[in-house]
């Protein structure tokens, strides 16, 4: 009897509906780190390809904005792409929907490695580059929210925040392929972002490679989805018929302090993560001010090292903000994280000063920058999932965490590099902090979540 009790409890602990909680560790967990390689090979392309290639005419400064200014567009369309995966999450079930969001960034990424240049057919490279960026945006919308609802909603009592994590380990995975990947092919090719060839093999054919690649990450990230079943708590509320016809006419009409509470708690993270790999990329390997720019200098594949050094960090982070604030709380956790970030904040201007950058300080401000992004985002899949009831939970979560995507990420490259050319680089700063105070009074104003039930309507 004690050992049929013992292996009852064994499995139920090991397992979820039959389906082993390592394989949803991994589902929820690879399928976030393709989504985000994907995102990421864009961000990187912004800056050291797309100008050059798709954005050719008027000065450089102009071309990397129009360029920063399509990496933007994507965020745009996530909040759609969460109203429209979070429809059928909410409606079919948790599993189709992923697959469904999977494929729809997975094609458009693959796009992109075959798209024309603006040498080649003009204006209309620029248009569709635009167009597959957009649709990146949409799946992306639908991933995230899908991917927390995975975890958070087959978690162990007690553990939620630890499960809710692995998926946001997809972002410093996806970031360190990518850029690791971009690294590679540079030093390979011999690209110099500061003195670019339009004829070198880099940017003929080389830049081309990550976004191919991403055809057979995707195919991995099917494999292991379509081994999951669908989560307890959701085929709960069917049994109970809790379902709802329209989920984004409900969320609005129940939750709506939800929504916006959701969004603002997470426009610090965002505002943090794009100025520390987006519009640090493009300062790093801006001119410096000797030679009429307004950035520090670095070379391109140096300065790649310096930020795959630094999300060693992020990713060693993610753990250990899932331990806190299942410890301690969210709302205390990310209190305290948030604050901090807003110090950082008034830092910038004496680490970043262009006269005295080395690469020292240059590591030492992104490592410290990547710390506070694990910290902030590791929490974050759990947070927002637990502020929704079921029936509207993968709805509410994603138009929560891609809304804020447009106030504290679309823009934050764009105003940032407006500021850093304009009035400094300490400017960057005081736009962060000002971001991270939002997100400050959002978590004032939020309530602890920690002991939510997943199964209240």
């Amino acid at each position: 009897m004690s050992t049929a009790v013992g292996e009852q409890s064994r499995e139920s602990s090991d397992t979820v509906a039959g389906v082993p909680r390592s394989r949803i560790v991994v589902a929820s967990m690879v399928g976030t780190s393709i989504e985000f390689y994907d995102f990421y090979i864009y961000a990187t392309a912004a800056v050291s390809v797309f100008p050059h290639l798709f954005f050719p005419k008027g000065d450089s400064t102009t071309a990397l904005l129009a360029s920063l200014a399509t990496f933007g567009l994507a965020f745009v369309a996530r909040p759609l792409g969460s109203i429209l995966f979070g429809h059928f999450g909410d409606r079919i079930g948790r599993k189709a929907t992923l697959v469904g969001s999977l494929l729809t960034m997975g094609i458009a990424t693959f796009a992109i490695g075959l798209l024309p240049t603006y040498h080649a057919v003009g204006l209309l490279a620029p248009a569709l580059l635009a167009l597959m960026r957009f649709c990146q945006g949409l799946g992306l919308g639908g991933e995230w929210s899908g991917a927390a609802l995975l975890a958070t909603e087959t978690a162990k009592e007690g553990k939620r925040a630890w499960a809710a994590m692995w998926p946001q380990l997809g972002a410093p995975i996806g970031f360190f392929l990518a850029n690791g990947l971009f690294l590679l092919i540079t030093l390979g090719l011999g690209h110099d972002n500061a003195d670019p060839d339009l004829d070198s093999a880099f940017l003929s054919w080389g830049w081309r490679i990550p976004f191919l690649l991403s055809a057979v990450m995707v195919m991995i990230g099917l494999y292991v989805r379509l081994r999951l079943e669908e989560t307890p708590v959701f085929a709960r509320a069917v049994e109970r018929g809790e379902k709802v016809k329209a989920p984004l006419a409900q969320v609005f009409k129940t939750s709506w302090k939800q929504l916006l509470i959701g969004t603002f708690v997470m426009v610090g993270t965002y505002t943090l993560f794009y100025i520390m790999t987006t519009w640090a990329l493009s300062f790093g390997t801006g001119k410096t001010p000797a030679d009429g720019g307004h950035g520090a200098g670095f070379s391109y594949a140096d300065f790649l090292v310096l930020q795959l050094i630094a999300v060693l960090f992020f990713a060693a982070m993610v753990p250990v903000s899932g331990w806190l604030a299942d410890r301690f709380g969210r709302r205390p956790t990310l209190l305290v994280i948030t604050g901090v970030i807003m110090v950082f904040g008034l830092t910038f201007g004496l680490i970043l000063d262009t006269e005295s950058i080395s690469q020292g300080r240059m590591v030492f401000f992104l490592i410290l920058g990547m710390l506070l992004m694990g910290l902030t985002f590791g929490p974050m899949s759990a947070v927002l999932p637990e502020l929704f009831p079921t029936n509207v939970r993968y709805t509410g979560s994603g138009i929560a965490y891609n809304a804020s995507s447009i106030l504290g990420a679309a823009i934050a490259p764009f105003i940032a590099t407006w500021l850093a050319t304009t009035h400094g680089v300490g400017w960057v700063g005081v736009y962060l902090l000002i971001a991270s105070a939002t997100t400050f009074v959002a978590l004032l104003v939020m309530r602890e979540t920690r002991g939510t039930s997943l199964d209240a309507t």
